[in-house]
């Protein structure tokens, strides 16, 4: 008898590029566990080793990357990749090294999250690195997610509006999402800026304390929004509305910052 077995369809996979985070928070961790929750697979290269915790960074070491290359063109290879995500690079040579691997999947949606600085202040980067990453690396990206004080030092502008950060960022990239979050308005303002020149807001309402990877957390449900085919201003609503959910629920493991609760208690992969 020929038992033929029905073989589910294959979940989209996205490329995530970013550094371990040992605490669980950030990181790849955050990207794999919010693209899981999109219904996405997420094929994570390790661009960057850190020593943090859930208040702050206390170091890192930007791998070679020979290494970076080898972990990425392996996946290129084998799997059908459907959106990259990008998140801490940490030096221009790994800006560099991911612009060449982006050059063998053209056409594909880049997310591009500008990680310089962990929640606690801590630098994720050298100095020169929001230079290159400005110049070299967001010409590539269909969008960028930078909160507002990334955008600040994108845009040289340490006291700029989000729409000055925005006026000096757009000619870089094709589209920029500033997250706000970090005044103390009673709403979160969230800025989608077009290269069409229109804007679109999305507000929600602050929650109590602080939060460790939420912004690695809305760059990957985003790519996995992408990736699974949804249109950008209602992908960016969806990977919006997911990430608050995630903070609305988010738990305090350690003795710092919250970690926001990606996937459901019950879930069983």
């Amino acid at each position: 008898m020929n038992i033929s077995m029905k073989v589910p369809p294959s979940r989209p996979v996205v490329l995530c590029l970013s550094g371990h985070d040992p605490s669980g928070g950030a990181g790849l961790q955050a990207d794999i566990e919010a693209l899981l929750a999109q219904g996405c697979h997420a094929a994570p290269t390790v661009t960057a080793l850190t020593v943090q915790d859930t208040q702050n960074v206390r170091d890192f070491r930007v791998l070679d990357r020979e290494w970076v290359l080898a972990q990425a063109q392996a996946v290129i290879a084998d799997l059908p990749v459907s959106a990259v995500k990008l998140g801490m690079l940490g030096s221009v040579e790994m800006v560099d090294t991911v612009i060449e691997l982006l050059l063998q999947l053209p056409g594909i949606p880049l997310v591009c999250d500008p990680v310089l600085r962990a929640g606690g202040g801590g630098a994720l980067g050298q100095d020169d690195v929001g230079f290159a990453l400005r110049e070299r690396l967001l010409p590539l990206a269909l969008i960028a997610t930078p909160n507002l004080p990334e955008a600040r030092l994108l845009a040289e502008l340490p006291e700029g509006s989000a729409d000055q950060c925005a006026a000096r960022l757009l000619p870089h990239c094709r589209h920029l999402l500033i997250t706000g979050g970090h005044g103390d308005e009673n709403e979160i303002h969230n800025r989608l800026y077009l290269r069409d020149g229109s804007r679109h807001d999305f507000t929600c309402p602050r929650l109590p304390g602080s939060y460790h990877g939420s912004g690695c957390t809305l760059a990957s449900a985003l790519a996995g929004r992408l990736a699974l085919g949804e249109e950008l201003v209602s992908a960016v609503r969806s990977a919006l509305d997911y990430t608050w959910r995630t903070l609305r629920d988010a738990e305090q493991p350690g003795q710092g910052q919250y970690v926001p609760r990606r996937l459901p208690l019950d879930f069983c992969g």
